[in-house]
């Protein structure tokens, strides 16, 4: 007998991706994310409802993998470097706002006369966004590379840094939280538990925190060297079937192994495996060798959460449901705002965030897996978890494209909204001891990313008087620190273009090609300063043209302009060769020049 007789595993993942395809496709028709799509998938092949009942045990072990893999893409993406230049607002900006989306968790809870212990998972667990629905969402917008974006992934970077450490001391303090703990000590009379307990504690954190750091050193020290290493040794091989085996062998194998030698989460493992391969110079074609793999199971992931969700509480308990949903969606939105703006970032800033973080994902769903094998969560916990992140994931979208008509209705109806999305911030105005002199025939540039800092260079070398737009905080400091005049804010507001003396100014320059806010710029500028002149890029052909027809204005195609710039050089290294050739022939009786002009659009 050829056929099988236990195929669960194969059905399950036949059915899984079948459905999840299908619902997925529907809610993208939709226009929700399809990982909503993904959960509704799981929930009709899961046990709570009628039909096919697909193997809950084994798709929690592929729902392992798909956490995995989701941990190692984490960890490919992760940059100290990028978190570093967000620091001062992702850093204590993520931990209050987790410290205030838990407590308020907590207090739905207790009113709802849970325990302390499954109280404090609760509201954790509705702490933390999903990075994944926040990446997708800002791949969508092409504002990954954006200021905002940038704050956003490293406030969810630092988020999802937390609940990792939550993950690792969670057990150990299962016991005093009130759930069940392994290796709790049992002992005659409740003092002698008491005490044994909590030396236990201790003594069991202590070992907790000093293998996670054993294992960390390890990667950072050893795993740094040898895992970059091996991979490019297998790339030099030139089999693409090899490398790919080796970035998901790693993968895992560091998840596995770490789990086995040092007691951490996989997840944990799985995220160092990602960051250590970030060093290497292969790791971009390790994220997308790896990519359908982490995708498909991720997939698989988010229909096993779905399989675990029980709909029946939407009928039996909706007024717990919408509270939930009420603190994901205007709870977290509203503190991470009011944080956002405390640190004196523009309004566009503050509703980005808001949005980004008014949804709850993978980690919450780890977090109350854990919480429930540990006795710190219910089945009824896990389930309003579930419900809230299905109903946040659907209107996240919705949040993200209601940004530019919130921002507009504010501005035009508030001034309380306006003077405090200035609140006297010293970094929005220029500095009272700037010369009127050198501003006066100024050059206003926008952006101080890569093309605005050559630029500024540029101008520095011809010593040509410049002011610099940045909304980035943390760079207009370091640029006013070194004495080059700088205001913060965006330049699509007319208060911070009359800040950098636009209507002085003899040219206006921005190297952020955003045609949106770009447009703005350019009305703002000409209607103060009718004579400026105005050079511009942009990513798109057609941006060019629209945005050329403008008098006394200059627009380069950043492809156009590199196609413009190589065909030049290749042109003037053969008129090279050739002067060259003519030059040593025998024949030759007279010198000829070479062409080679500079490119532009």
């Amino acid at each position: 007998d050829l056929v099988p007789h236990d195929i669960s595993l194969i059905s399950l993942i036949a059915v899984g991706l079948g459905m999840a395809m299908i619902f997925g496709f529907l809610a993208n028709k939709l226009r929700l994310p399809p990982l909503v799509g993904y959960l509704v998938a799981g929930v009709l092949i899961g046990p709570s409802t009628p039909g096919m009942v697909a193997d809950l045990e084994l798709a929690s072990q592929l729902a392992e993998i798909g956490v995995m893999l989701l941990m190692f893409g984490v960890g490919l993406h992760f940059s100290i470097n990028d978190l570093m230049a967000v620091r001062r607002i992702a850093i204590p900006g993520a931990l209050v706002q987790i410290a205030v989306a838990t407590l308020m968790g907590m207090g739905l809870a207790l009113f709802w006369d849970w325990p302390v212990g499954h109280a404090l998972v609760f509201g954790l667990a509705l702490s933390v966004a999903s990075t994944v629905v926040l990446l997708r969402a800002l791949e969508s917008r092409n504002a990954l590379d954006s200021v905002n974006g940038r704050i956003a992934v490293g406030w969810l970077v630092v988020e999802d840094l937390v609940m990792v450490l939550v993950l690792v001391l969670l057990p150990p303090l299962a016991g005093v939280l009130g759930g069940t703990e392994p290796s709790q000590l049992l002992a005659h009379g409740d003092h002698a538990v008491s005490t044994a307990t909590d030396e236990s504690i201790w003594l069991t954190i202590g070992i907790t925190l000093a293998k996670v750091a054993a294992f960390i050193a390890f990667m950072l020290i050893v795993g740094r060297r040898l895992f970059p290493k091996l991979l490019w040794f297998v790339a030099k091989t030139g089999s693409r079937e090899l490398f790919t085996l080796c970035v998901i062998a790693a993968a895992v194998g560091i998840a596995y192994g770490s789990a086995q030698l040092f007691g951490v989460s996989f997840a944990l493992g799985a995220f160092f495996a990602g960051v250590v391969l970030s060093e290497s110079e292969f790791s971009h074609r390790a994220a997308e060798e790896s990519l359908p793999l982490r995708d498909a199971f991720s997939v698989l992931f988010f229909v096993s959460v779905g399989m675990l969700f029980d709909p029946h509480i939407l009928l039996e308990q909706p007024l717990h449901v919408l509270a939930v949903a009420a603190v994901i969606i205007f709870g977290k939105t509203l503190a991470a705002m009011a944080l956002v703006l405390f640190f004196r970032y523009p309004l566009n800033t503050a509703l980005t965030v808001g949005a980004s973080l008014a949804q709850i994902g993978e980690f919450s769903f780890i977090l109350a897996s854990l919480g429930l094998s540990l006795g710190l969560m219910s089945i009824e916990g896990q389930n309003l978890i579930l419900a809230g992140a299905m109903l946040s994931i659907a209107l996240n979208s919705v949040l993200f494209a209601s940004i530019e008509p919130a921002q507009r209705w504010i501005r035009a109806r508030s001034h309380l909204a306006r003077l405090l999305e200035r609140s006297g911030d010293p970094l929005a105005m220029l500095p009272m001891h700037v010369d009127d002199t050198y501003l006066t025939g100024q050059i206003v540039l926008v952006g101080y990313g890569e093309v605005g800092k050559q630029i500024a260079a540029r101008l520095q070398q011809q010593a040509l008087r410049y002011v610099i737009v940045e909304e980035d905080r943390e760079i207009v400091e370091t640029l006013r620190g070194q004495d080059i005049a700088a205001v913060r804010g965006n330049a699509a507001d007319p208060a911070v273009l009359i800040q950098a003396h636009i209507h002085k100014a003899s040219m206006l320059v921005v190297s952020v090609p955003d045609i949106f806010d770009v447009g703005r710029m350019m009305e703002i500028a000409k209607t103060l300063n009718p004579a400026v002149e105005i050079v511009l890029c942009t990513s798109g052909a057609e941006e060019a043209i629209l945005l050329a027809q403008t008098e006394g204005t200059r627009v380069y195609e950043i492809k156009q302009t590199l196609a413009d710039q190589m065909a030049n050089h290749v042109m003037h290294r053969l008129g090279q060769q050739a002067e060259a050739h003519r030059t040593h022939s025998p024949h030759s009786h007279q010198d000829q020049g070479h062409e080679g002009s500079s490119g532009h659009s």
